[in-house]
């Protein structure tokens, strides 16, 4: 019974907290906090293959800071000089590791959603308030991880007829992943329509219309609220008179 069994509304305030204090905050306590915690979570809910995720983006964020260097040339402290003559300062290419940082963070949030946010629960909570909004993230959470499956199925498939990925030369492979993603965004464009006729079909959209729900706020829910609540509360009082 983990942080995944409490009541969506429980799981809507933690994630949009963590979520915007990924993206609104600068100080590299806060970043170096929030990369930290989204990296630790989203292990725990994914397993090894967020290690490996998350590993991957440490040098997209070198490279994002040193193509953000290239092209921001604020600052004193100068690097070097590039093939075109401007300035690599120190400045910029720190301020492109922050922005880095802050969108890998934001991934391995997003990442450890997709796990706890079910379909169901998206209903539960958007369901009433907007229903066409309901059922865009019901579909689209539903839909990533079937385009894995799918891609994995179409590769298994074209592997038997001598047209893998991981098949031929270069070129050759390069011709076969072309083709496989052709197949792929074929299949999601039927998918993603039959996926909303089903859902019009079975009246998502009518107004008024009821859900079926099995989630009740209990006292540990209530307790999370609390402690949440308590944890915003005080950072807000830090952060709105300039004093992080």
């Amino acid at each position: 019974m983990g942080f995944e069994s409490c009541h969506p509304a429980v799981n809507f305030l933690f994630f949009a907290a963590a979520l915007y204090g990924a993206v609104r905050f600068d100080h590299p306590v806060f970043l170096a906090i929030a990369y930290v915690s989204a990296f630790a979570y989203s292990v725990k809910r994914c397993g090894k293959r967020a290690v490996a995720f998350n590993l991957c983006l440490l040098p997209l964020i070198l490279v994002f800071a040193l193509y953000y260097s290239s092209y921001h040339h604020f600052g004193v402290t100068v690097l070097r000089q590039n093939f075109i003559g401007n300035n690599l300062t120190v400045e910029s290419f720190v301020y492109g590791l922050v922005i880095g940082l802050r969108f890998a963070t934001l991934c391995m949030w997003l990442e450890a959603i997709f796990r706890v946010g079910t379909s169901d629960k998206v209903v539960y909570l958007f369901g009433r308030v907007s229903p066409r909004l309901s059922l865009f993230l019901t579909i689209l959470l539903r839909f990533i991880p079937r385009v894995g499956r799918e891609a994995r199925k179409i590769n298994l498939a074209q592997k038997g007829i001598g047209r893998g990925s991981n098949q031929g030369n270069v070129v050759q492979r390069f011709i076969n992943c072309l083709r496989i993603f052709s197949m792929l965004i074929t299949w999601m464009i039927s998918a993603l329509a039959l996926e909303s006729d089903s859902m019009r079909s079975r009246g998502s959209l009518l107004r008024g219309r009821t859900a079926f729900s099995i989630y009740r706020f209990d006292n540990r829910d209530r307790a999370f609220v609390i402690t949440l609540f308590t944890c915003i509360t005080l950072t807000a009082m830090g952060v709105i008179p300039g004093a992080s």
